[in-house]
């Protein structure tokens, strides 16, 4: 007996300090769910409608003459500083007229001053009785000639000298070129469009709205954005809203303003704008997700989760009165609460008063 005991004490030893591994292991094996908490949500119905992406402010770049092109220092993804010099036409007629106007402003400013010399001199003379009455007129008449042939003459250097730049075009802004239309060397029309500059400072998406929609829309809705080539969605917010129709589609343009932005996002791609009109008859109602839905032969079930303190639960199953389906999942008529923990994936593996961890 004396031989036993030492035995037992040391049994009993070995299982008292692997007692917490063992718990431990059990826990570990416990199921991992993924998890919803019931909440009421303000429902309504959805729209989808198809725009394009571009910069809040597009400058679309043209000469104001035409002429051959012969200095084009642009280039798609460019970056530019305003007052950069981007492209320039041959305007050497312009150039050569702007010359010979202000040669002409320098020969009618000397006429000019000799007239007006002369005038201060005969009316001194006419002062002192050396001097006619019609010789004082004569030289007040050629000094308002003089005067007003110089006047003229500025007015032909300014003319002349926006002629010369109509010819080149310098950066309106900071920003980047989107496109560019042409290339060197080609002749350029008045008003052609050689380039567009991006110098807004966010992303905008473009689309047209129905008559049946368009005042269910206001300034400042939440919107969702999905762009099908980047994967993403992207959160948005009405910024302008037209009161008139565009006449080659007949429906109202409005714009969103990209509210997330990333830098993938390029001017010219496509986009879903979600929008989510209330519906007046469902303002607030209890949605479970579509996931967490499974069914029987005694109906519409979910399993609820009764949480532990230590990120574990129970679980239990539950059936309810399914409602309608909206975006956000199934109105829940009867049989659940706001607030109450429901499984979203898995369903087939899981049984009534299993406990599981939450995940």
């Amino acid at each position: 007996m004396k031989q036993i005991t030492p035995i037992l004490i040391s049994i009993l030893l070995f299982l008292s300090s692997c007692s917490t591994p063992v718990e431990e292991v059990v826990e570990k094996k416990l199921r991992p769910v993924n998890y919803k908490v019931l909440e009421y949500v303000k429902v309504g119905t959805t729209r989808t409608f198809n725009g394009t992406v571009r910069s809040d402010r597009a400058i679309q770049l043209s000469f104001r003459t035409s002429g051959i092109l012969n200095t084009l220092n642009l280039y798609n993804g460019q970056t530019v500083k305003k007052g950069d010099l981007l492209a320039e036409i041959d305007n050497s007629e312009a150039k050569l007229a702007l010359e010979k106007s202000i040669s002409n402003r320098q020969s009618a400013k000397s006429n000019m001053n000799t007239a007006s010399s002369n005038l201060m001199r005969t009316r001194t003379l006419y002062e002192q009785g050396g001097a006619s009455l019609r010789e004082y007129e004569n030289a007040k008449s050629e000094y308002a000639a003089a005067k007003a042939n110089f006047e003229s003459a500025e007015r032909s250097v300014d003319i002349q000298n926006k002629q010369v730049k109509y010819g080149i075009i310098k950066a309106p802004a900071d920003g980047t070129i989107s496109s560019k239309s042409v290339e060197n060397n080609e002749n350029i029309s008045a008003g052609q469009v050689i380039a567009t500059l991006n110098a807004g400072n966010f992303m905008v998406i473009q689309l047209g709205l129905p008559e049946n929609v368009i005042n269910q829309v206001v300034d400042g809705m939440e919107v969702e954005i999905n762009i099908a080539s980047l994967g993403k969605t992207f959160k948005g917010l009405v910024n302008e809203i037209s009161t008139s129709t565009d006449t080659g589609t007949s429906t109202y343009p409005v714009q969103i303003k990209i509210e997330d932005s990333s830098a993938r996002i390029k001017a010219g791609m496509a986009a879903q704008v979600v929008f989510t009109f209330s519906d007046p008859t469902l303002e607030r109602a209890l949605v479970v997700p579509v996931p967490a839905v499974g069914m029987d032969s005694k109906g519409h079930f979910v399993f609820t989760i009764e949480p532990q303190a230590d990120s574990t639960g129970t679980v239990r199953k539950r059936y309810f009165h399914i409602g309608k389906l909206t975006p956000w999942g199934f109105i829940v008529s009867d049989g659940l609460e706001e607030g109450q923990f429901v499984a979203t994936a898995g369903l087939q593996s899981l049984l009534d008063g299993q406990r599981v961890r939450l995940k």
